[in-house]
C-alpha cells in the first residue's frame, strides 16, 4: 500500500525551502539549474487550466527588443506570448511563488533582485526561437532568466527542447525536455540558449528576476 501524499501547509513549505535551496547551490556551482517535476503540483494544473481557459486573442507575436527598438522578425523567433499581470487567480498564485523564490534569492545569494516580469509563451508546432541571450552583459538589468513548462506527457520525439550553450558559445551544454512542471533557472548574462521545434503545441511560462536601474532621468519599466 503506498503512502498518502502529505499536502499540509508544514509539508509543502519544506519541498518548497528544499527545492529554492538546490536551486541557490546550483547557480552558485554552475549557473544554472534544471528540476523536472518541481513546480508544485497544484499550481502547475492551475496554470494549465487557466491556459485551456485563455481566448487565443489574449496572445500576440512576440518580438524582439524593447520599447521603440520592439521588432517582428520570423528570422529570430516565432512564438507568441501573454504578459501575466495577476489578473487571474492562476496568475497571482504564480506571481506569489515567483516572489517567494526572488526572497529566497536575495537572502542567499545577496543578488538585489528588484522584480520579476513574466508571460506565457506559445509554440505551435515547428515554431522556434535562434540562439540568443536575454541580457547583454553590462547593458541590461535581467539577471536570472526562470522557464516553467506546462506540457502533460511530452516525449522525446516531439521535440521542442531548450538549448544550453557553454558559457563561451562554443558548444550545447545540455536540452531540456519542455516537461510538465519542471523549472530551469540560469543566469541571463552568461547563457546563450535557443528552443528547438517541436511536432506538437509547446506551452510555457518565461520570466525574468531584474535589478533596478532607474535613474533621475529615466524610470526603469518593468518590460
Amino acid at each position: 500500500m503506498s503512502a498518502l501524499l502529505d499536502l499540509s501547509p508544514a509539508a509543502l513549505a519544506s519541498n518548497e525551502e528544499q527545492l529554492f535551496a538546490r536551486i541557490v547551490r546550483d547557480l552558485r556551482e554552475r549557473g544554472f539549474t534544471v528540476c523536472p517535476d518541481a513546480l508544485p503540483l497544484s499550481l502547475a494544473a492551475s496554470l494549465q487550466a487557466h491556459l485551456a481557459e485563455m481566448n487565443d486573442a489574449r496572445f500576440s507575436r512576440a518580438g524582439v527588443g524593447r520599447q521603440q527598438a520592439h521588432t517582428l522578425n520570423d528570422f529570430v523567433r516565432t512564438d507568441e506570448i501573454c504578459w501575466i499581470n495577476g489578473e487571474s487567480a492562476a496568475g497571482r498564485d504564480w506571481l506569489d511563488w515567483a516572489g517567494r523564490l526572488q526572497r529566497f534569492l536575495n537572502r542567499e545569494l545577496l543578488l538585489g533582485l528588484f522584480s520579476f516580469e513574466s508571460h506565457f509563451a506559445h509554440y505551435r508546432p515547428g515554431d522556434y526561437y535562434r540562439k540568443h541571450l536575454d541580457a547583454f552583459r553590462g547593458e541590461a538589468n535581467r539577471v536570472l532568466s526562470l522557464v516553467v513548462y506546462l506540457n502533460p506527457d511530452w516525449q522525446l520525439a516531439e521535440g521542442g527542447e531548450l538549448v544550453l550553450f557553454t558559457r563561451d558559445d562554443t558548444a550545447a551544454q545540455l536540452k531540456v525536455l519542455p516537461g510538465f512542471g519542471t523549472v530551469v533557472l540560469f543566469l541571463s548574462e552568461e547563457f546563450p540558449h535557443e528552443v528547438l521545434p517541436a511536432s506538437r503545441d509547446r506551452y510555457s511560462i518565461a520570466g525574468w528576476f531584474r535589478v533596478n536601474q532607474s535613474t533621475g532621468q529615466r524610470v526603469d519599466p518593468p518590460r
